[in-house]
């Protein structure tokens, strides 16, 4: 299937990933048990925001629902809703992330823990 215009390729998506933990190893965080689970976290919504894309893409916006008697209704397609719902968590968890990095203690002060983060 074809790219659309302003998608964003999994590869592409794996570089920026790279590039945020280069930046959280060079002020530190990338050992913080909170920065890793948000990152994880951060993955897991790119992940699922790519399935639903695809499912948006393959059924289309608009479903058709067949009830019992045969009767058909035309609805928006449920993955939408789910779709928007994950990206705004997305937005969110990167949100998160760059605080983390942002207020991350000095590398060379190792006498600090996770919770210094806050």
């Amino acid at each position: 299937m074809a790219r659309r215009k302003g998608e964003i390729s999994p590869a592409q998506l794996k570089k920026q990933a790279a590039e945020i933990l280069e930046k959280a190893k060079a002020k530190g965080a990338e050992q913080s048990y909170m920065f890793l689970t948000a990152f994880q976290r951060y993955q897991e919504h790119l992940e699922h925001l790519t399935e639903l894309q695809k499912a948006i893409q393959e059924a289309g916006i608009l479903v058709e629902k067949e009830y019992v008697k045969g009767r058909k209704n035309i609805y928006v397609n449920p993955a939408i809703t789910a779709y928007n719902a994950t990206a705004s968590a997305a937005d969110k968890t990167a949100q998160v992330l760059l605080k983390y990095i942002e207020v991350a203690p000095d590398p060379a002060d190792r006498a600090l823990d996770a919770f210094d983060l806050f």
